[in-house]
Order: C-alpha cells, then sequence, then structure tokens
C-alpha cells in the first residue's frame, strides 16, 4: 500500500467538449456509468452532482471524496485523467478504497466505449457479483485473453454456449474488457478484485453490455449468464458488498 493517490489516464476518440458533455449530463451519463439497477439515477446525482468542484472552462471535475477528473483536449480526442482521492480521511470508507478505484476503472472504460463505439445509443446491462472462490476468467473459459494486448482480436467459446468474439478493449492488473459482436457490439467487463478491508475475501464481477438486442434476447442471455454465474459464484456475504452511502 502506498500514500499516493491512485492515478491512471485514458485517452478517449472524442472531442474534449463531448467528453466533458458526457460527464455532466446525467442522461449521458446513464448511458455508460456502471449498470442499471433501481437507484442508478439516485447514484449518478449523488456521485456527480452533489458535493462537487467543476471548472466547465478548464474541463475538471472533483466528485465526492475527492477524486478528480482532469480532460485535456488532443484535436479530436481527449485524455481522461483521474486521481483517486487520498486516504485518510474517513475510516469507513478508507475500508472500501481499493474497491472503489477498480470501479473507477471500469466505469472510464465504459464511457470510452460508449462515446467511440455507440455515441447517442443507449444501453442494456447485466450485473453479476459475488465472492472470488475461483478465478472469474478460467471460470469462463476466457483465460487465453489475459495476456494479449488491448486491440488483439480473439474467439473463444463463452462459458454459455454461445461463440465470444472480438477485440480486447483494455487490460488493467485486475480486469479485462472485451468487446462482443454478437451482443450489437458490446462489453464484457471482468474483474478479479484482491482482497480489501472491505470484502477480506476479495470479490470477482462482470458487467455485460449489449445494443439493439430485443427484449427476448436480451432476456435470454441474462437468464444463461445469470444461471451460470449462480452455478460458480456464491454471494458476498453481507456486509461485505456494499460501500457506505454518500
Amino acid at each position: 500500500m502506498t500514500d499516493e493517490p491512485f492515478s491512471f489516464e485514458v485517452t478517449i476518440a472524442a472531442p474534449v467538449d463531448e467528453v466533458w458533455g458526457a460527464l455532466r449530463d446525467p442522461e449521458l451519463i446513464r448511458r455508460w456509468h456502471g449498470w442499471h439497477f433501481d437507484g442508478l439515477d439516485k447514484e449518478i446525482e449523488v456521485i456527480y452532482h452533489q458535493n462537487v468542484v467543476e471548472s466547465a472552462a478548464e474541463h475538471r471535475l472533483e466528485v465526492q471524496g475527492g477524486d478528480l477528473f482532469e480532460l485535456t483536449g488532443l484535436g479530436d480526442r481527449t485524455r481522461l485523467r483521474l486521481t483517486r482521492g487520498p486516504r485518510g480521511g474517513d475510516p469507513e470508507w478508507d475500508a472500501y478504497y481499493d474497491d472503489i478505484t477498480e470501479g473507477w476503472i471500469t466505469f472510464v472504460h465504459q464511457l470510452a466505449f460508449a462515446l467511440e463505439r455507440h455515441p447517442g445509443a443507449d444501453r442494456r446491462t447485466v450485473f453479476l457479483s459475488g465472492a472470488a472462490v475461483t478465478p472469474v476468467l478460467e471460470a469462463a473459459g476466457l483465460a487465453a485473453v489475459a495476456g494479449l494486448p488491448p486491440a488483439s482480436p480473439y474467439e473463444l467459446e463463452g462459458p454459455t454456449g454461445e461463440t465470444l468474439r472480438g477485440q480486447v478493449w483494455f487490460r488493467s492488473a485486475n480486469q479485462v474488457g472485451l468487446t462482443v459482436d454478437g451482443w450489437g457490439d458490446g462489453l464484457l467487463v471482468t474483474a478479479q478484485n484482491p482482497p480489501s478491508p472491505a470484502n477480506p475475501g476479495g470479490t470477482v464481477m462482470m458487467v455485460l453490455t449489449t445494443y439493439g438486442l430485443d427484449d427476448a434476447a436480451h432476456a435470454d442471455l441474462e437468464s444463461r449468464w445469470t444461471a451460470w454465474w449462480g452455478r460458480n459464484f456464491p454471494e458476498v456475504p453481507q456486509g461485505e458488498q456494499d460501500a457506505p452511502a454518500g
């Protein structure tokens, strides 16, 4: 563990004003942030509009806890730098520091994907999480993609009987993002979160993002993946899964 705040950068193939708008307009944020659940609108309001400090002229946004977005225009591209707020302000939140960091990594890459591949489009999501009883990529039959660099093509049999093909969207220390052609050029994010004070056993997660599937096709996908997940990953014990409310 280091006292230096965690930071990372992503370059997005979209102009800086477009990226800034996607960070400020709640309707646009819904197209990339996290996954759909009953409290998504409230979560967006709390994170991006309550107790924030922003400078539209400088394209800087500091959200709750001191996490800082800084956008730099690079012509038709934008460099987004996210710096986590320092530890030590609230012991309850500090216990979730690493989990929140992993969440930001997922969200920023979802933002880039939405703007680059599906500008102006709505999505549907499936969210799966559980205890890290086994490596998630191995359980899903996707271990072969773990060492591939971004933009590499892949084609594998998924755990629910469908062929998954596309390219590696991103890799980080604990996450892999894959585009999935058969989900309307969708996105599959897998995360193997290491043990933390909030989750001593570690957690695993998948976010499935789809575009253009009709109700029946999306319901079938959700049913198949949820059933597979339930056979492989138990729920995280109550009290080890939810960050404290803002």
